[in-house]
Protein backbone atom coordinates (compact mmCIF):
# COMPACT_ATOMS: atom_id res chain seq x y z
CA UNK A 1 0.00 0.00 0.00
CA UNK A 2 0.97 3.26 -0.86
CA UNK A 3 0.79 6.88 0.77
CA UNK A 4 0.43 10.11 -1.56
CA UNK A 5 0.46 13.40 -0.04
CA UNK A 6 -0.20 16.46 -1.82
CA UNK A 7 0.67 19.49 0.39
CA UNK A 8 -1.19 22.97 -1.05
CA UNK A 9 -1.70 26.27 -0.26
CA UNK A 10 -4.91 25.92 1.02
CA UNK A 11 -5.73 22.13 1.87
CA UNK A 12 -2.98 18.94 2.44
CA UNK A 13 -5.26 15.70 0.24
CA UNK A 14 -3.88 12.45 1.21
CA UNK A 15 -4.47 9.11 0.00
CA UNK A 16 -3.67 5.50 -0.42
CA UNK A 17 -3.18 3.27 -3.10
CA UNK A 18 -2.98 -0.27 -3.42
CA UNK A 19 -2.14 -2.32 -6.64
CA UNK A 20 -2.81 1.29 -8.48
CA UNK A 21 -6.17 1.59 -7.41
CA UNK A 22 -7.28 4.65 -5.56
CA UNK A 23 -8.71 3.51 -1.97
CA UNK A 24 -9.52 6.52 -0.78
CA UNK A 25 -8.61 10.01 -0.13
CA UNK A 26 -8.62 13.16 2.33
CA UNK A 27 -8.27 16.01 2.77
CA UNK A 28 -7.36 18.77 5.66
CA UNK A 29 -6.53 22.19 6.11
CA UNK A 30 -3.43 23.76 5.07
CA UNK A 31 -3.38 26.75 6.97
CA UNK A 32 -3.71 25.78 10.86
CA UNK A 33 0.14 25.01 12.39
CA UNK A 34 0.47 21.51 13.42
CA UNK A 35 3.29 19.46 14.79
CA UNK A 36 4.14 16.06 13.06
CA UNK A 37 2.25 14.41 15.65
CA UNK A 38 -0.96 16.00 15.34
CA UNK A 39 -0.89 14.74 11.57
CA UNK A 40 -0.41 11.56 12.56
CA UNK A 41 -3.16 11.76 14.68
CA UNK A 42 -5.29 12.45 11.52
CA UNK A 43 -3.83 9.73 9.67
CA UNK A 44 -4.48 6.66 12.12
CA UNK A 45 -8.24 8.01 12.74
CA UNK A 46 -8.52 8.17 8.44
CA UNK A 47 -6.85 4.95 8.33
CA UNK A 48 -8.56 3.14 11.29
CA UNK A 49 -12.30 4.58 9.16
CA UNK A 50 -11.18 1.81 6.72
CA UNK A 51 -9.86 -0.99 9.06
CA UNK A 52 -6.27 -0.19 7.49
CA UNK A 53 -3.11 -0.79 9.21
CA UNK A 54 -0.14 1.49 9.25
CA UNK A 55 2.44 -1.33 8.86
CA UNK A 56 0.62 -1.86 5.72
CA UNK A 57 1.96 0.93 3.98
CA UNK A 58 5.52 0.50 1.99
CA UNK A 59 6.08 3.47 0.45
CA UNK A 60 5.10 7.21 0.89
CA UNK A 61 5.36 9.71 -2.37
CA UNK A 62 4.95 13.84 -1.38
CA UNK A 63 4.39 16.86 -3.43
CA UNK A 64 4.11 20.07 -1.21
CA UNK A 65 4.32 23.63 -2.33
CA UNK A 66 4.40 24.68 1.15
CA UNK A 67 8.53 23.75 2.37
CA UNK A 68 7.33 23.73 6.05
CA UNK A 69 4.96 21.60 5.87
CA UNK A 70 7.57 19.35 3.89
CA UNK A 71 9.84 19.53 6.57
CA UNK A 72 6.82 18.21 9.48
CA UNK A 73 5.26 15.56 7.01
CA UNK A 74 8.81 14.45 6.38
CA UNK A 75 9.60 13.79 10.29
CA UNK A 76 6.06 12.10 10.79
CA UNK A 77 7.32 9.49 8.12
CA UNK A 78 10.41 8.63 9.59
CA UNK A 79 8.96 8.99 12.66
CA UNK A 80 5.84 6.71 12.44
CA UNK A 81 6.29 4.73 9.27
CA UNK A 82 10.18 4.56 9.66
CA UNK A 83 9.85 5.35 5.95
CA UNK A 84 11.88 8.04 4.16
CA UNK A 85 9.40 9.55 1.44
CA UNK A 86 10.11 10.42 -1.90
CA UNK A 87 9.48 13.94 -2.20
CA UNK A 88 8.62 14.85 -5.60
CA UNK A 89 11.04 16.99 -7.76
CA UNK A 90 11.63 18.03 -11.10
CA UNK A 91 15.55 15.40 -10.73
CA UNK A 92 13.41 12.39 -10.17
CA UNK A 93 12.62 10.49 -13.29
CA UNK A 94 9.29 11.61 -14.35
CA UNK A 95 8.49 10.15 -17.61
CA UNK A 96 8.48 13.03 -19.07
CA UNK A 97 11.44 16.04 -20.34
CA UNK A 98 10.78 19.41 -18.44
CA UNK A 99 11.24 22.07 -21.06
CA UNK A 100 10.81 24.93 -18.45
CA UNK A 101 13.77 27.56 -18.56
CA UNK A 102 14.01 26.65 -14.71
CA UNK A 103 12.87 23.25 -14.41
CA UNK A 104 13.32 23.44 -10.18
CA UNK A 105 11.15 26.15 -10.95
CA UNK A 106 7.64 23.81 -11.46
CA UNK A 107 5.68 22.91 -8.63
CA UNK A 108 5.72 19.48 -7.75
CA UNK A 109 1.91 19.32 -8.08
CA UNK A 110 2.20 20.31 -11.66
CA UNK A 111 4.61 17.80 -12.41
CA UNK A 112 2.00 15.42 -10.60
CA UNK A 113 -1.04 16.84 -12.97
CA UNK A 114 1.37 16.49 -15.83
CA UNK A 115 2.76 13.00 -15.71
CA UNK A 116 -0.72 11.67 -14.69
CA UNK A 117 -2.04 13.38 -17.42
CA UNK A 118 0.55 12.12 -20.04
CA UNK A 119 0.17 8.71 -18.35
CA UNK A 120 -3.75 7.91 -18.86
CA UNK A 121 -3.60 9.56 -22.28
CA UNK A 122 -0.39 9.43 -24.24
CA UNK A 123 -0.97 12.44 -25.94
CA UNK A 124 -0.52 16.37 -26.49
CA UNK A 125 -2.89 17.62 -23.51
CA UNK A 126 -3.79 20.62 -21.66
CA UNK A 127 -4.09 20.27 -17.50
CA UNK A 128 -6.03 23.57 -16.31
CA UNK A 129 -6.24 22.92 -12.04
CA UNK A 130 -9.07 24.69 -10.49
CA UNK A 131 -7.30 25.67 -6.72
CA UNK A 132 -6.04 28.28 -5.38
CA UNK A 133 -4.32 29.48 -8.04
CA UNK A 134 -6.26 28.35 -11.66
CA UNK A 135 -3.06 26.71 -13.48
CA UNK A 136 -2.20 25.56 -16.69
CA UNK A 137 0.04 22.80 -17.72
CA UNK A 138 0.81 21.99 -21.60
CA UNK A 139 2.38 18.96 -22.13
CA UNK A 140 3.39 17.50 -26.20
CA UNK A 141 2.04 14.41 -28.24
CA UNK A 142 6.19 12.99 -26.60
CA UNK A 143 5.84 14.01 -23.90
CA UNK A 144 7.46 17.40 -23.54
CA UNK A 145 6.41 19.34 -20.28
CA UNK A 146 6.48 23.01 -22.38
CA UNK A 147 5.04 25.40 -19.34
CA UNK A 148 2.11 26.97 -19.00
CA UNK A 149 -0.06 29.75 -17.26
CA UNK A 150 -0.49 30.28 -13.83
CA UNK A 151 -4.05 32.81 -12.93
CA UNK A 152 -5.54 33.62 -9.87
CA UNK A 153 -8.27 30.89 -8.57
CA UNK A 154 -11.30 31.03 -7.90
CA UNK A 155 -11.41 30.87 -4.15
CA UNK A 156 -8.48 33.33 -4.16
CA UNK A 157 -10.14 36.11 -5.73
CA UNK A 158 -13.66 35.90 -3.91
CA UNK A 159 -11.14 36.27 -0.77
CA UNK A 160 -9.53 39.37 -1.87
CA UNK A 161 -12.52 40.66 -2.89
CA UNK A 162 -14.42 40.31 0.58
CA UNK A 163 -11.39 41.64 1.92
CA UNK A 164 -10.32 44.24 0.34
CA UNK A 165 -13.90 45.66 -0.43
CA UNK A 166 -15.63 46.85 2.88
CA UNK A 167 -18.82 46.70 1.72
CA UNK A 168 -18.67 43.23 -0.59
CA UNK A 169 -19.89 39.84 1.08
CA UNK A 170 -18.71 36.88 1.56
CA UNK A 171 -20.67 34.57 -1.19
CA UNK A 172 -21.56 30.89 -1.92
CA UNK A 173 -19.12 29.59 -5.34
CA UNK A 174 -22.36 29.02 -7.92
CA UNK A 175 -22.87 29.62 -11.54
CA UNK A 176 -25.59 32.17 -11.92
CA UNK A 177 -28.44 31.98 -14.25
CA UNK A 178 -27.75 35.28 -15.64
CA UNK A 179 -24.38 36.97 -16.26
CA UNK A 180 -26.45 40.73 -14.96
CA UNK A 181 -26.68 40.41 -11.15
CA UNK A 182 -29.55 41.92 -9.27
CA UNK A 183 -28.03 41.40 -6.32
CA UNK A 184 -24.48 42.37 -5.18
CA UNK A 185 -24.07 38.49 -4.47
CA UNK A 186 -25.63 37.82 -8.00
CA UNK A 187 -22.98 40.53 -9.04
CA UNK A 188 -19.94 38.76 -7.34
CA UNK A 189 -21.25 35.08 -8.71
CA UNK A 190 -20.78 36.67 -12.06
CA UNK A 191 -17.78 38.35 -11.79
CA UNK A 192 -16.04 35.47 -10.65
CA UNK A 193 -17.58 32.04 -11.54
CA UNK A 194 -18.56 33.26 -15.07
CA UNK A 195 -15.30 35.59 -15.24
CA UNK A 196 -12.93 32.28 -14.74
CA UNK A 197 -14.71 30.47 -16.73
CA UNK A 198 -14.39 33.20 -19.85
CA UNK A 199 -10.64 33.47 -18.58
CA UNK A 200 -9.74 29.68 -18.87
CA UNK A 201 -11.88 29.26 -22.11
CA UNK A 202 -9.95 32.52 -23.51
CA UNK A 203 -6.82 30.99 -22.01
CA UNK A 204 -6.94 27.75 -23.89
CA UNK A 205 -7.65 29.39 -27.10
CA UNK A 206 -4.19 31.30 -26.71
CA UNK A 207 -2.08 28.29 -26.12
CA UNK A 208 -3.91 26.70 -29.15
CA UNK A 209 -3.52 29.29 -31.50
CA UNK A 210 0.19 29.28 -29.86
CA UNK A 211 0.81 25.85 -30.54
CA UNK A 212 -0.89 25.63 -34.25
CA UNK A 213 -3.85 23.63 -33.06
CA UNK A 214 -6.74 22.41 -30.60
CA UNK A 215 -5.53 19.45 -27.83
CA UNK A 216 -7.06 17.39 -25.24
CA UNK A 217 -8.04 19.36 -22.04
CA UNK A 218 -8.49 18.10 -18.68
CA UNK A 219 -9.57 19.50 -15.49
CA UNK A 220 -8.60 18.58 -12.06
CA UNK A 221 -9.12 20.81 -8.33
CA UNK A 222 -11.63 20.98 -6.32
CA UNK A 223 -14.12 23.48 -8.80
CA UNK A 224 -13.21 21.53 -11.59
CA UNK A 225 -16.57 19.49 -11.95
CA UNK A 226 -18.68 23.05 -11.52
CA UNK A 227 -16.17 24.83 -14.16
CA UNK A 228 -16.21 21.83 -17.03
CA UNK A 229 -19.74 21.81 -17.74
CA UNK A 230 -19.88 25.57 -18.78
CA UNK A 231 -16.56 25.41 -20.40
CA UNK A 232 -16.10 25.01 -24.32
CA UNK A 233 -12.84 23.15 -24.47
CA UNK A 234 -12.56 20.88 -21.30
CA UNK A 235 -13.53 17.33 -22.01
CA UNK A 236 -13.41 15.75 -18.69
CA UNK A 237 -12.43 16.88 -15.01
CA UNK A 238 -10.25 13.78 -12.99
CA UNK A 239 -10.86 14.62 -9.44
CA UNK A 240 -7.24 13.28 -8.10
CA UNK A 241 -5.27 14.02 -10.70
CA UNK A 242 -1.88 14.85 -8.35
CA UNK A 243 -2.57 12.03 -5.75
CA UNK A 244 -2.52 9.54 -9.09
CA UNK A 245 0.78 11.28 -10.13
CA UNK A 246 2.47 10.82 -7.02
CA UNK A 247 1.32 6.81 -6.86
CA UNK A 248 2.68 6.94 -10.49
CA UNK A 249 6.03 8.95 -10.26
CA UNK A 250 6.56 6.55 -6.77
CA UNK A 251 6.80 3.02 -9.02
CA UNK A 252 8.95 4.73 -11.41
CA UNK A 253 11.34 5.62 -9.18
CA UNK A 254 11.16 2.78 -7.41
CA UNK A 255 11.91 1.10 -10.70
CA UNK A 256 14.95 3.22 -11.41
CA UNK A 257 16.20 2.32 -8.31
Amino acid sequence: MILVIDIGNSQIELGVFQNNKLLKSWRISTGVDRTEDEYMVFLHHFFSLLDLSIQAVEGISLASVVPNKTFIFEKMCQKYFKIKPLVVDHTLELGIKILYRDPSAVGADRLCNAVAAYSRYREALVVVDIGTATTFDVVTASGEYLGGIISPGIETTAWALYQRAARLPKISLEIPVKVIGQTTEESMQAGIMIGTIKLIDGLLEEIFSELGKKIRVIATGGLAKLIKDKSQFIEIDIPHLVLEGLNIIYYKNKRAK
